[in-house]
């Protein structure tokens, strides 16, 4: 893979970070590329050489959030598996969510209007659909490795639960804060891969 130029990275970086701020006080539809270059310290011409409009550079912003959330979800695996030289074995998975999944829950909700932009409740939109896709690969790939049977229909069901939970949370349809639902998705999860165990 070739390495990104680093003044182009530099750009993308403050461009993103410069929608995030942006959409902290505001809906996605109410923020003008003027303002994202404004206060990025670009010129408009900038922008589009990198981007075709706001909504992909928004697509781009949520990448990051995509990796975090999966990142999270299997931040015990990477734990067990780096404490030990011998090769993989299941683990049982702890009662309590990783503390990365609910700093995941806290962050998010931070960017949550940007959020509900592209995660539209039920888990449609570009975010949930990025999401779904990178969360069932990696669920799917960590079955396998473990020899877990139905490794395809349990990566379906924890990518669709995970990415509709959090849709119908960022959009008020489940009222509780960022510690309760990280344990209430953790329960959730550990019962979906419960339901299909290593022989």
């Amino acid at each position: 893979m070739a390495t990104q130029d680093p003044r182009t990275a530099r750009t993308t970086a403050r461009l993103r970070a410069a929608l995030l701020a942006e959409c902290a006080t505001r809906p996605l539809e109410k923020v003008s590329v003027s303002a994202v270059t404004t206060r990025a310290g670009v010129g408009r011409a900038t922008f589009y050489l990198h981007y075709d409009d706001l909504r992909a550079l928004a697509a781009d912003a949520c990448a990051e959030v995509v990796r975090d959330a999966v990142d999270a979800l299997h931040a015990w695996q990477d734990e067990t598996n780096h404490s030990r030289q011998a090769p993989a074995k299941p683990s049982r998975a702890p009662v309590e969510p990783p503390a990365a999944l609910t700093a995941f829950f806290a962050g998010v909700r931070q960017h949550r209007a940007l959020y509900r932009t592209l995660l539209r409740p039920g888990g449609s939109g570009p975010l949930g659909e990025l999401l779904h896709h990178e969360l069932r690969e990696r669920s799917r790939t960590e079955r396998e490795r473990v020899g877990a049977p139905h490794a395809d229909l349990a990566a379906s069901a924890v990518a669709a639960s995970f990415t509709g939970v959090l849709a119908d949370w960022l959009h008020g349809l489940i009222d509780v804060d960022a510690d309760a639902i990280a344990r209430h998705v953790w329960s959730l999860l550990i019962a979906v891969h419960g339901a299909w165990p290593r022989p």
